[in-house]
């Protein structure tokens, strides 16, 4: 699949203090990536690098295919659009009003407002004053801005900060459907991943301004998969079946604990459970959320030494 996305080596120095260390990002084309990691962890200031807000100190940059450099800075802003931090607004102008100072700036014809309004589900409300918007409304009023002119890339830095539970409802479904709507593709940061699982495809977690996982969801998802835990009748024959399929279980609450094991090898055993007179009557696979795996993939990041800008 293309990438719209890439870095390489992308590092981002204050003094000695590196805030981006050595990303190697990758975003396809056509997806929404969810861009994740704790407060303070470097997303915000490798999106600025993306949109030309702030030099990278080393490191390249490559968006639809072509450098951003100075070069090319220009022609490849103009196929993307963004909201990083809150949006722009005028509060004593209306959302019609305030959509036509950016199309006026970005050199969009203003027909191209009615389309945005209609994304964002602000048609209703074009002549209200932004004043009288709630949160949400403000939110999706800046993304509406950000896709004026109809861009390729579509960058949001924590968009449902902020938001009562519809809210953060609303723009999930919103995002979700920004690739099928309007053919961008989205690249959304945030420091939850329950709340991102609902609405990405991709996923790149970072920390201390390294990379620690980038991959499909579903990949993320696959190291959710912990122990299997086991009610038997009769726990002796059960523990002598398993010590002789090398597997050495431990005891909680009643169950027989084991280690995670294929589902072929998982079936297999447990017709010899049966077999043997072991009663089993219940199995059950224990699985771990992925906010504890993303806990446990920014924990493991203590140590200088980790390889920079590689995914684990």
């Amino acid at each position: 699949m293309e990438a719209i996305v890439t870095t390489k080596g992308l590092c981002k120095a204050y003094g000695t203090h590196f805030a981006v260390d050595g990303l190697d990002m990758l975003v396809p084309q056509g997806c929404v990536y969810g861009f994740i990691g704790p407060n303070g962890a470097g997303k915000s200031t490798t999106m600025k690098l993306l949109l030309g807000l702030a030099t990278p100190s080393a490191g390249s940059i490559t968006l639809m295919g072509t450098p951003l450099d100075r070069k090319g800075r220009l022609g490849l802003l103009r196929q993307t659009g963004s909201l990083i931090e809150s949006p722009a607004c005028y509060a004593h102008l209306s959302a019609q009003a305030n959509l036509e100072i950016v199309a006026g700036l970005k050199d969009v014809p203003r027909t191209d407002i009615s389309r945005v309004l209609e994304i964002v589900h602000l048609e209703k409300d074009r002549n209200r004053k932004v004043g009288q918007f709630s949160l949400g409304m403000k939110q999706r009023l800046g993304i509406a801005q950000a896709l004026l002119g109809n861009p390729r890339l579509l960058i949001l830095d924590e968009p449902t900060n902020g938001l009562d539970p519809a809210g953060i409802q609303e723009m999930r479904a919103l995002i979700a459907a920004m690739p099928r709507l309007c053919g961008a593709t989205v690249l959304v940061s945030s420091h939850l991943l329950g709340e991102m699982e609902q609405m990405v495809e991709q996923v790149g977690i970072i920390n201390h301004g390294r990379l620690l996982f980038q991959g499909p969801l579903t990949q993320l998802q696959q190291h959710s998969r912990g122990n299997i835990s086991l009610r038997v009748l009769d726990a002796a024959k059960a523990e002598a079946v398993l010590q002789a399929s090398g597997i050495t279980p431990t005891h909680e609450k009643g169950e027989l604990i084991l280690p995670p094991l294929r589902d072929e090898y998982l079936a297999e055993l447990a017709r010899t459970l049966a077999d043997k007179g072991a009663g089993l009557v219940g199995l059950r696979i224990q699985t771990k959320s992925l906010e504890d795996i993303f806990l446990g993939l920014t924990a493991a990041q203590s140590a200088p030494a980790a390889p920079e800008g590689k995914a684990v």
